[in-house]
């Protein structure tokens, strides 16, 4: 893994990662696979938001982020990306400015268009690993079902009201684990799961689940810790409680199964994917 692997790095490099690099779990060796990494975003809301900043941050070589949609004064409650200054930008633009600012060593592709079934195979293949922040089930199962195809890892977050869930699903990576299909077989009828445009969200909940969500992408990275993949972590935010539930591979999963009958994209055709972030 470290063929191809830059491990030089300037004085500033040395300096703006100095707190990682003390770390014997990353050290100068973690930071170069950092600096090589390349991360997809999908969606620059409230849980993008905090993952892009963060992943800058942290060094993170190329960051892509893919969403069509504009800074509205209502995502500014929670989506800290963007400013008042940004209002009608694109949001893809609007974070990559905001990561850029924080740190202009990392490369950040700004992706302002919709994922659809044409074009998400090729827009995850660019990329290692990619962070699903959307807020729409049709959104969630096409990045699922390409990253399962694609042989990619998904970190996938989702927030509503005052709740989170996170967890890793990379079910290329080892026997055994299980996909996102296999939490959640197909999508609930339309209306029967609200969006957050529906029912609200602490604004806080989104920056506590995004900044969860970088916290594993990094691991992955980094191949250090324990993964989430194989499990779910469930945050009440009223309660201030987590708890871990721990997932199976489906032996019926669709997609991920020995008998899987999803081999494409083209179920996703028929279905509009909105493009909205959480």
């Amino acid at each position: 893994m470290l063929d191809g692997m830059d491990l030089e790095f300037s004085e500033d490099e040395i300096q703006r990662y100095s707190r990682h690099i003390l770390l014997a779990e990353v050290g100068g060796t973690g930071q170069a696979r950092l600096k090589a990494a390349r991360v997809l975003v999908v969606g620059a809301g409230g849980l993008g938001s905090p993952v892009v900043l963060y992943l800058a941050a942290a060094g993170v070589g190329t960051i892509g982020i893919v969403d069509d949609d504009r800074v509205e004064l209502s995502n500014l409650q929670r989506q800290i990306a963007h400013t008042t200054g940004r209002l009608g930008t694109r949001k893809a633009e609007s974070a990559a400015e905001a990561g850029i600012a924080i740190n202009p060593g990392v490369r950040i592709e700004a992706h302002a268009t919709r994922l659809t079934a044409d074009n998400a195979a090729a827009l995850i293949a660019g990329y290692d690993i990619v962070c699903d922040g959307t807020d729409n089930f049709a959104t969630r199962f096409l990045v699922a079902d390409a990253c399962v195809l694609g042989r990619r890892t998904l970190v996938s977050a989702a927030v509503l009201r005052f709740e989170g869930q996170l967890s890793v699903f990379k079910p290329h990576a080892h026997d055994g684990a299980p996909c996102y299909r296999c939490l959640f077989p197909e999508a609930p009828p339309d209306g029967v799961v609200p969006s957050c445009s529906e029912a609200g969200v602490l604004g806080a909940v989104t920056g506590v689940m995004g900044t969860l969500q970088a916290t594993e992408t990094l691991k992955e990275i980094l191949g250090i810790g324990e993964s989430l993949s194989g499990r779910l972590l469930i945050w009440d935010a009223l309660a201030t409680r987590f708890r871990m539930v721990r997932l199976r591979q489906d032996p019926a999963c669709a997609l991920c199964g020995p008998d899987a009958t999803i081999r494409d994209l083209s179920q996703h055709r028929d279905s509009a994917v909105p493009a909205c972030a959480v």
